[in-house]
């Protein structure tokens, strides 16, 4: 009985969500919002776009409760252009995995040979067996991503490395091949089974396009808005379900395993204690952005193409471009110093209320020998962390010696006495 009540309490709070909630038409005006309506300043958005304008970027939007707050475009971009979503595709990859096991389809618990057919990897038929849908949603199947073709789907690419479930490795290949549980599941191509479930619902154009051995979505930036405007309203689309197993959905957008609790179901978790980066077996400890809300969650692709979602403040935000950064794959340090502005846009931020990045200044950087931390808050802890993974903590001072650190790019983390952490990325020359 309490299971039911909660069940009934979470499909209405999911209900009055998707009510208050503005859809766009599928041909039309897109309804707007005034910047100045959420109490936005206009230098810190004209911060926020010259930034956006230096770091390659192509398309920009941000959607509050549905309406678009931000349209921008560079260069000869326009909101009919085309661009790849990179591994930020992943994401979508999952929700349609959800559609078909709603459907009946497909079950995430049954083993990846009941779709594939025996044989899809170089195991033995015993361990191949062990492997299941939900391994490759969660990046733990256990195959090798040391081969030197992370990419590569043939047999004799996907290598036995650790037991199913007992290790998390960013890995495309093992995802890549649910492409094809969904084809063999439904009968019909990915592409189709997009239009069919949710792209004719929701407006959305959108197409897997094989490069490689890789499957990579191409849209426009709308249309991955509205993709992130559908998940922000847990399947609905203006009174109708396109996807309505809120389970699946729960747990999609939640840890779906202890090695990683930043990673659920192909989307990136902010607000958890730790977090893997891609290609590295170290957990760096705090969240994944720590300039962003708690309960943000991200679809995130190389070159820095992102699709953020913030349930607490309604928002959808995209980024569409070049790389914009430094950092391996689908994170990078582009994500803390962008939440950085979006933080700072509203007119009202109390700096004796909050610490942000503006509160903090490092220098010099590069640096060779001596650091400088300038802050009025009290820091409690600092972490150097490099991209390959090694980490050194550090006493709370506002002095740090680094005089002795390999030259390289590094990511500073600070932890101050309120709780609150803010990373800053470092060259040390």
């Amino acid at each position: 009985m309490r299971y039911l009540y909660l069940l009934f309490i979470c499909l209405t709070a999911n209900m009055l969500m998707a009510q208050d909630l503005y859809f766009p038409p599928t041909f039309g005006n897109w309804e707007t919002q005034d910047p100045a309506e959420l109490n936005w300043c206009e230098t810190e958005l004209e911060d926020l776009h010259d930034f956006l304008d230096e770091r390659d970027s192509k398309a920009f939007i941000v959607l509050k409760d549905g309406r678009m707050v931000i349209e921008w475009y560079y260069d000869s971009f326009t909101k009919d252009s085309i661009w790849y979503w990179a591994s930020a595709g992943k994401s979508l990859t999952s929700t349609l995995i959800g559609i078909a096991q709603e459907e009946g389809l497909v079950d995430i618990e049954n083993p990846t040979s009941d779709y594939l057919g025996t044989g899809w990897s170089s195991l033995t038929p015993e361990q191949e067996a062990q492997i299941t849908v939900r391994h490759q949603l969660t990046m733990t199947t256990g195959l090798s991503d040391q081969t030197g073709a992370v990419d590569c789907t043939d047999p004799e690419c996907l290598v036995y490395l650790a037991e199913p479930g007992t290790r998390w490795a960013y890995h495309n290949a093992p995802y890549t091949l649910l492409e094809s549980v969904i084809s063999n599941a439904a009968g019909q191509g990915i592409n189709q089974f997009f239009a069919s479930r949710i792209g004719n619902t929701i407006g959305a154009i959108s197409a897997y396009i094989p490069l490689g051995y890789n499957r990579v979505v191409f849209s426009r930036p709308r249309d991955m808005a509205r993709f992130g405007l559908l998940i922000l309203a847990n399947g609905q689309w203006n009174g109708t379900t396109v996807f309505g197993d809120q389970a699946y959905l729960e747990a999609m957008r939640t840890p779906s395993q202890d090695l990683n609790p930043s990673y659920g179901y192909l989307w990136w978790l902010n607000g958890q204690d730790s977090y893997l980066y891609p290609t590295l077996q170290f957990s760096f400890p705090g969240p994944l952005i720590p300039t962003a809300p708690a309960d943000a969650y991200a679809a995130l692709g190389k070159n820095d193409q992102k699709l953020y979602i913030v349930p607490s403040q309604g928002l959808v935000i995209i980024r569409m471009g070049n790389n914009a950064s430094d950092g391996p794959l689908a994170i990078s340090d582009f994500d803390v110093t962008l939440w950085e502005k979006i933080s700072n846009l509203s007119c009202t931020t109390s700096t004796e209320e909050v610490v942000s990045g503006s509160q903090l200044e490092i220098a010099p950087n590069p640096v060779t020998d001596y650091l400088q931390l300038n802050t009025q808050a009290q820091i409690t802890q600092l972490q150097i962390s490099n991209l390959q993974g090694q980490s050194w903590v550090l006493p709370g001072t506002f002095t740090v010696d680094l005089s002795k650190f390999p030259s390289g790019i590094y990511f500073l983390q600070v932890k101050f006495e309120n709780g609150e952490r803010l990373v800053k990325k470092l060259v040390v020359k």
